[in-house]
Formats: C-alpha cells, structure tokens, sequence
C-alpha cells in the first residue's frame, strides 16, 4: 500500500469524527458517516446518520432547507463532523450563509446535543429553540447547554413573529408534563414546497434498509441471526431481515417475536458461539427469535404508512389526547404533499389526512376519522413490555396516569 494511500485513508477516516460523542455514547459513537440527498432541486436537502444502541441502529436526520431571500434555515442538525460541515459549506457557497439553525424538541437528547457543537461552525447563524427547555437534574441556563451566548432564542408562540415567518407556519405540540420531565415538539411547514418538517411524532417503516444503515452493514448482519450459533453471510436478504428486526427492537424493545434466553443459558452460548469478538459482544446473543416475527414487523409497517411510534403512544401523548388531537388537526389543516421525520423513512409523500390519520389511537371511535375501512392498530402483543414500563411509572407517581381517550 502505497503512502499516499495510507494518507487518503487517514483523511477519510477523521472526515468521520464526532468528538462529542461521550456527551451521549450512543453507537456509532465517535465515528459517524453523513448522506446528503437533495428532496426538492436547488430546495430543500437532507443530511442523514446513523445512532442506536447494541446495533439497533436507525437513521437520524437534518433538512436544510433554502430561503427565498438567500441563505439557509437547518432544521434539527446532526452531528457536525468534518464531512458534514464540508457538505454543509458546499451548499453555502451556493445559496448562502446559514442564518437560523431550529431546535424543535425540548425532551430529545439526541437531538439536542448536536445544536451547540453545529452553531459554532456557523458563527452567523441565529438558533431559535422550543420553549420550554429543561435539564436533569438542575435546570440550567441555555447557555451551560451549550447553546451559543448571544445568538440563541426561543421560538415565538406566534410564527408570524419569527423572522422567518413569511416563509415558514409552524405549531407547538405541548408542553405535555411527565414528572421528572416535559415533552414538546414543533412541526414546521415550508409553504412554497409544501413539505411538512417533524422530529418523533409520526414515522414510516420502509421494508429494505435505508442507504445511509448499509453504509455499515455489520449491525444489520448481526440482527440477521435467529440465534446466537447462525453464520450470515452479507446479502441483500440478510440486510434485510437485520433492518426489519432491528425495526422492531426499536419501537418495542421487546417484540413479542422473540424470545428471551436465561442470562446463564446466554453466557454458555456465548463461549461456544462462532464469533467471539469484542465486536460481536463477546459472543452474547441473548434472544431467539421466532419463525412468525415476519409477520409482526409487516404488522408494525403496515405498507409504509404514517403512524405515531409506540412509546409515544403509550408513555407520552396518552398524557395530553385532547391537546395532541388538536395539534393534528391544526397541522392537517396546511397545505402540503411531502413530510420529512427526523427518523427513519423520508421523505415521505403524505397527506394532510394521512397525517392526522396517524393519531386516532387516541379516539374512542377511530371511524370518525375514516379508520372504518382501514386498520391502522398496532398488534397489542407487542405492547406487553411497553405498557409494563407505563404501568410501574403510574403506580410509583413517576409521570401521571394516562387520560382516557377522546
């Protein structure tokens, strides 16, 4: 290998660093590659990674989106290694400086930990936060967050008032209370384009895995095994099979397609598994899954369509159903075709209707919002770990019980 070489790969390596990534250490920790996709020509782009836990992997994404009077507005960055500043600059040197950078959750950590560190590599930019923002366990200024000194603000109640108002509506969903913490998101709606921004509230499941989850296949290898023994070979159905279950792990924990394996039994596989490897966790493969756990990831799919994640459901908006529904509502009420998550597919071609569809867990009688004709339940069995984790924090008066539906 030449020297030269050597030195292209050692550039392309620090391309990838996080620095920050002890803040939160969450995998691929301090080593993150970065897509760009351009959604709506010389418009609106997105610059996608990758974060998760124990190869439970998902994408995470920022939109950029290009301002009418020039420059830029970054809705929920992303980690701002070398590689996404420089695609980043690539975009300013044709359309502008970044003016406002947009924090639109208080309760997500993995959302907030990127402002700070992004803000700094654009000094000119303005950062406008939800209200409300919280820390545990002391409440702190925004400035001890990491939040540029001088140059961060709140977001107005009124989005007519934000400087950016002409181009942008936007809507606040909360502050919905949970005891030691508070949720709240902000859906933006770039009206010339017609594309809804959202951070966690509704989400699509595409059946293959998405490019920027193969730029590193190994986690979705290691979810291809049934079991702690099997050997799988890299192919598009094993990254397939791997997305699909590490889909499920994600928005359940505890998909009722898998089985447990008792700690001492999982140790014991562990010292006759095939790869041992400190990667491998040591051989540790403590679950086994189920011949059906197909049908409990189409279940969850449910042919690409919007629905709002599990935990969302059961542990949060259930607190507030009314003040959730009324937010629907008033975001179904703008005019657009494409939505764009801060989390797995997008983007995505919806409907305002679609979108409000999403949240009729929380009616008594989903058919008033035309469900009659179309099941848009997620499998109750499922929820099993889920409504445990709700029950035990209700009972201990860790977050309030949740309200009764609509």
């Amino acid at each position: 290998m030449s020297d030269q070489v050597q030195e292209q790969q050692t550039i392309n390596q620090r391309d990838f660093l996080w620095n920050f990534w002890p803040v939160l250490p969450l995998y691929p920790f301090g080593r993150r590659r970065t897509l760009r996709r351009e959604v709506v020509k010389g418009t609106i782009w997105t610059f996608e990674q990758v974060q998760g836990i124990m190869y439970v992997v998902v994408p995470i994404r920022m939109t950029v989106v290009k301002l009418d009077a020039g420059g830029l507005l970054v809705y929920s960055p992303v980690a701002s290694t070398p590689e996404c500043i420089r695609l980043m600059n690539q975009l300013v040197e044709v359309h502008g400086d970044v003016k406002y950078i947009i924090l639109p959750t208080i309760s997500g950590l993995e959302h907030k930990v990127f402002v700070g560190p992004f803000a700094r590599k654009f000094p000119k930019a303005q950062v406008f936060v939800a209200p409300n923002q919280w820390s545990f366990p002391l409440q702190l200024p925004l400035s001890w967050l990491g939040f540029p000194l001088g140059r961060t603000h709140e977001l107005p109640e009124d989005s007519t008032q934000a400087p950016f108002g002409d181009e942008f509506d936007y809507a606040m969903l909360g502050p919905i209370h949970l005891g030691p913490g508070t949720f709240e998101e902000i859906a933006f709606l770039h009206r010339r384009s017609r594309t809804l921004l959202i951070t966690d509230s509704v989400v699509s499941v595409p059946e293959d895995p998405p490019e920027i989850v193969q730029l590193d296949p190994y986690p979705l290898l290691f979810h291809a095994k049934d079991e702690v023994f099997d050997q799988v070979e890299d192919s598009k159905a094993s990254r397939r099979k791997g997305w699909q279950r590490i889909s499920l792990f994600a928005f359940y924990f505890r998909p009722s397609a898998v089985e447990t394996i008792p700690l001492g039994q999982a140790f014991r596989d562990a010292h006759n598994a095939p790869d041992r490897s400190r990667k491998a966790y040591f051989g540790l493969f403590p679950f086994k899954w189920k011949k059906n756990w197909h049908f409990s990831f189409e279940a969850l799919r449910g042919g690409g369509r919007l629905f709002v994640a599990p935990i969302l459901q059961t542990l949060i908006l259930n607190r507030a159903p009314q003040e959730t529904l009324d937010w629907a509502y008033h975001v179904a009420t703008w005019n657009f075709h494409r939505i764009i998550p801060c989390h797995f597919d997008g983007p995505i071609e919806a409907t305002p209707q679609q979108f409000h569809q999403a949240f009729s867990f929380l009616r008594k009688d989903a058919s008033r919002d035309g469900l009659d004709k179309i099941n848009f339940s997620l499998p109750e069995e499922d929820f099993e770990l889920l409504k445990e984790i709700d029950e035990k924090l209700s009972q201990r008066g860790i977050v309030p019980p949740p309200r009764e539906k609509v």
